[in-house]
């Protein structure tokens, strides 16, 4: 009798072929059976009329220090999610010296919005080296398989010290040294390297991360300690009107080193048309027979906006700034008083550097967020379209936004991806065989972004919602984040549901899946606000042939552990 049995649904097993109608029978955290007569099951789910896909692989996320103290990986394991791949654009917390770990929490603060406050109570340090760190990790429980890679700033901020801060040229001892660091910590079990050169990612204290303006040395340097061990993935956030010319060193590094080297790509409001050159270079690399991939999202990297986080369009207002320091309560209070409405509408903020300009006045890519969320918003509906119709001032439309439910409602300005009003840039990338599925930020952005979701829109909006343009297949879509993105990192024992492989499962009601609206949670350490959203229609999330969720609920069962490396495929019998 086998120890789970999955009857009937219809299996899209990662593999990008046709789905298909067949049982799944699981033994010891492993797929035994899938199709024919697999018997009886100690525990059986009747999945008639469901989906059964491979659980979820989001290979970027931010749960650096969340590890040590969340056990569920929220929210990415709410999502579907069964494998995490951190350690992402260059921030981590190791290597870290004892004098450094406010300097890595203010690094990571800066770069990722994630709470300072939150991460200095939350985390358990008991680590310097990478190795250490690992071990410190892989201890308690978790519900979801994890893995990280070693990050630029860190690293560099532990051999250079305050040059490496600095942002300084590294010494070909210091390159050197940061090889061997590097070298150690993919032998330890990390997944790779990862660097960021974008000026978006600042420290805290405003000050460009550790790494922006690496020279080339000292980037194939730390880039040739992966290809002497013939392990790991060179993972890179480039300046984002520089990437034509970055690629150039991308894919002459992933030449020499003969690993995957993969870069953030996105579309950006300043250089609209861009991205199709970049995917005629990976084109030509790909011809090369070059390891050279671009990482995208699932939809647009949208800004939530609302009065209780990070940016909204009156958040320099002198009114609005007045009441930093008090609650959402108080400040609920005073939005409530119709005099405070006047004054704040009556105000002009103060000048602000470009971007932060674009964001709080671009009222052409605010849209309302309402109970049914739309990723992919018509212009007509647009702040700057709905004032221009009724008469009224773009910042009175975006009040009554925010005024929604209790002043707790929400505007969504599509930053990323959406320089044309609608997804098709995506459309075409997520068809594209050098890309890969990535860019959720799980566990980051706490007070501006919310795209720990991204799994259960890629189902959702791409295979079934979309109204706005072409869908693409749903089996291309599970492949996208099962199979792709745990080739990707070598995790080859995941992925796919056949026998052998690891009994990672979602059991998926594909006709009633949907999103609940964003809304605001005080739930990190010390009271750390954050955005979660939670899905409806996940009828079971199996990891290692463990139920970790059922109908959306925890079921306590901890079966998740840190992924040491690549992972070998099973051996077909």
């Amino acid at each position: 009798m086998h120890d789970l049995v999955i009857r009937g649904g219809t299996v899209v097993d990662g593999t990008g072929r046709e789905g298909f109608v067949a049982d799944v029978a699981v033994d010891g955290g492993v797929i035994v059976a899938v199709g024919g007569d697999v018997g009886p099951g100690k525990r059986e789910f009747d999945a008639k009329g469901l989906l059964v896909t491979p659980g979820f692989v989001d290979m970027h996320t931010h749960y650096d220090g969340q590890v040590t103290w969340d056990p569920y990986l929220s929210p990415s394991s709410w999502h579907g999610v069964t494998t995490v791949v951190m350690g992402n654009c260059g921030v981590g917390f190791a290597p870290a010296r004892p004098d450094k770990h406010d300097w890595l929490i203010g690094l990571m603060e800066g770069v990722e919005d994630i709470p300072g406050a939150a991460l200095a109570e939350g985390i358990k340090w008991g680590w310097e080296s990478f190795p250490e760190y690992l071990d410190t990790i892989e201890q308690g429980d978790h519900v979801i398989d994890f893995g990280t890679q070693m990050p630029h700033g860190s690293l560099r901020a532990y051999v250079m010290g305050e040059r490496g801060t600095d942002n300084q040229e590294a010494t070909p001892e210091d390159i050197e040294e940061m090889a061997r660091l590097t070298a150690e910590a993919i032998e330890a079990g990390a997944l790779g390297f990862s660097t960021s050169r974008t000026m978006l990612h600042k420290t805290i204290d405003g000050i460009p991360m550790p790494g922006t303006f690496a020279s080339r040395d000292e980037l194939f340097g730390i880039g040739r300690a992966l290809g002497k061990l013939g392990k790991g993935v060179f993972q890179g956030a480039v300046e984002h009107l520089k990437v034509p010319e970055e690629i150039e060193w991308m894919r002459v590094l992933a030449d020499e080193i003969q690993r995957p080297v993969m870069f953030n790509l996105s579309q950006i409001d300043w250089a609209p048309e861009m991205w199709k050159g970049l995917v005629g270079q990976l084109e030509d690399a790909a011809e090369a027979g070059t390891s050279l991939y671009a990482q995208v999202a699932g939809r647009a990297i949208g800004i939530m906006m609302s009065w209780q986080v990070t940016a909204h369009p009156f958040a320099m207002h002198p009114s609005w700034t007045a009441l930093e320091g008090l609650s959402w309560e108080e400040k609920r209070q005073h939005l409530r008083d119709p005099a405070f409405k006047a004054r704040i509408l009556s105000e002009k903020p103060p000048e602000l550097p470009a971007f932060e300009t674009f964001v709080t006045s671009a009222f052409d890519k605010m849209f309302p967020l309402g109970d049914k969320v739309d990723y992919e918003p018509d212009p007509a509906v647009s702040a700057y379209a709905t004032a221009k119709a009724s008469g009224r001032t773009p910042q009175e439309v975006c009040w009554d936004m925010l005024a929604e439910h209790d002043f707790e409602g929400f505007i969504y300005f599509p930053l990323f991806n959406y320089a044309d009003g609608n997804l098709e840039m995506l459309h075409t990338l997520h068809q594209h065989p050098r890309t890969l599925m990535g860019l959720s930020d799980g566990g980051a952005h706490c007070g501006a972004i919310c795209d720990g979701g991204m799994p259960t829109f890629m189902l959702t909006h791409w295979t079934r919602d979309r109204t706005r343009g072409g869908k693409i297949a749903l089996e291309a879509i599970v492949k996208r984040q099962t199979h792709d993105t745990a080739r990707m990192y070598g995790l080859n024992d995941r992925g796919v549901l056949a026998p052998g492989f690891k009994a990672d499962v979602n059991i998926i009601d594909y006709d009633n899946l949907s999103f609940g609206r964003p809304r605001v949670a005080y739930d990190l350490p010390a009271g750390g606000r954050r955005l979660v959203q939670r899905a409806s229609g996940y009828v079971a999330t199996i990891k290692a042939g463990q139920v970790i969720y059922e109908n959306g609920e925890a079921t306590g069962a901890m079966p998740g552990k840190l992924i040491r490396g690549a992972q070998p495929a099973p051996i077909e019998g």
